[in-house]
């Protein structure tokens, strides 16, 4: 591992890690699932079931030929009663397949532990299983363990930093399913032929590095190592990590495998250790449930497909009324219209605030003060890069490299203005993309 002697720039975020004593609760099975066809990065499944149809536990519920794409499964055992179409929190329109539970949770019969002699085998397992990045990127796992370049790559980074406030069910899952996270690594590394695996990890957590670190001694695997890293956001954003961890730089447009690097959630490895020995593939979530609205806030794991409103529910409902809904953190996280959309395969986090903590400052005017600057990760000036966006200046907006921003939040969270500088980047790569398409 290459020992760093300069970090990339970052912020401290206050953490609010109010829920990391919390054990994770397992949800009563809910009347009603609604399961998004459109869980992943890639084309949409088409559905593979009919109203009325019965069906079990595990059991494909949709599926495509698209290459980028993953297959999704009932999370609960019942009926089908609809499929319907609803607006995402994207705001596009998804397909859903709507089961009214019988609460029995029968397993689907075509279930069974993977039996797995090769890669390509290995390959097709973790396809078959749903798996999708759930660290928040939802790509599909699958095509990230089959680089085209694989003989070049030698590293595995599993990402364990959870650097967001309020998110803490990662933290939970070192702690409670450590086992399963290495024997997802070894598994990994076995058949992709990685050489070393790290697993960053910030240093607020040392019971979650403790407990890594013991059953990586118990399985007697020096090729294993937890990296401390520095309590600082962005620190588990993709690029922050590799360059962490490694020293390398991971320019936008470069993929990790590029770099030798396979790097993958710690929540994905961890499902991986659990699925090469039941077979059921990804039907639940663990999810931290927070936020100044929430009666009682934990974390909490539940089927797929469950309402937010039936989470919120679990959790004592709102003891306020919520201004502000988010899937995800505060800082990357999407704000959501309504607490009827159903939990999806990324979801680590449902915030619900109200109060001071929903309030979003007016902006006013930009001083100069170079703090934005000093907080970016990459070095880039997001007031200079707001203005082009303003003057749509395609060309001032590539020389400034806007497409290098990879949308963390820590130049709006710092700027004393309240100015959003981080959407400004986002509508940016729009001006960029659209002149370049004429």
């Amino acid at each position: 591992m290459a020992q760093q002697k300069k970090h990339l720039q970052s912020i401290h975020v206050q953490h609010s890690k109010h829920t990391s004593g919390c054990e994770t609760e397992v949800m009563p099975i809910p009347d009603f699932v609604y399961i998004s066809m459109s869980q992943h990065i890639g084309a949409p499944c088409k559905p593979l079931v009919a109203k009325g149809d019965y069906v079990k536990v595990g059991q494909p519920l949709g599926d495509t030929d698209a290459f980028v794409s993953a297959p999704i499964h009932a999370s609960v055992s019942g009926t089908v009663v609809g499929i319907e179409s609803i607006r995402s929190a994207s705001g596009g329109d998804d397909i859903i397949v709507v089961i009214e539970a019988d609460k029995k949770q029968e397993l689907w019969e075509g279930i069974q532990v993977p039996q797995i002699n090769s890669r390509e085998e290995f390959v097709k397992a973790v396809r078959d299983s749903g798996l999708v990045g759930l660290g928040g990127a939802a790509f599909p796992t699958h095509i990230k363990y089959n680089p085209k370049n694989l003989n070049e790559v030698d590293t595995l980074i599993v990402n364990g930093a959870e650097c967001e406030p309020f998110i803490t069910s990662d933290h939970r899952l070192m702690l409670e399913d450590t086992q399963d996270i290495i024997d997802g690594m070894m598994l990994v590394m076995k058949y992709l032929e990685l050489k070393k695996g790290y697993i960053g990890v910030e240093d607020n957590k040392p019971d979650a590095i403790e407990a890594l670190r013991k059953v990586i001694a118990e399985k007697g695997n020096p090729d294993i190592e937890v990296v401390p890293l520095q309590s600082r956001y962005p620190q588990g954003a993709e690029r922050v990590m590799v360059y962490e961890i490694t020293g390398k730089t991971l320019d936008a447009g470069v993929l990790p495998a590029d770099l030798g690097i396979i790097l993958s959630n710690i929540t994905s490895v961890a499902f991986l250790g659990q699925y090469f020995k039941s077979g059921i593939p990804l039907v639940s979530k663990r999810m931290t449930v927070d936020g100044n609205a929430v009666a009682r806030p934990t974390n909490i794991k539940c089927p797929i497909g469950t309402k937010i409103a039936d989470v919120m529910a679990f959790c004592g409902g709102y003891k306020e009324e919520p201004k502000k809904i988010l899937m995800g953190g505060p800082m990357m996280g999407r704000a959501i219209f309504t607490d009827q959309l159903p939990v999806i395969k990324n979801n680590n986090a449902i915030l619900a605030f109200s109060g001071k903590q929903s309030l979003v400052e007016e902006e006013t005017a930009c001083i100069n003060c170079g703090r934005c600057h000093k907080a970016c990760p990459f070095n880039l000036i997001p007031t200079a890069l707001s203005a082009a966006m303003e003057r749509k200046d395609a060309e001032a907006l590539d020389r400034l490299k806007v497409m290098q921003c990879m949308e963390c939040g820590s130049c709006a969270y710092i700027c004393p203005a309240r100015r959003p500088l981080g959407f400004n980047n986002k509508l940016g790569k729009a001006v960029l993309k659209e002149a370049a398409s004429k």
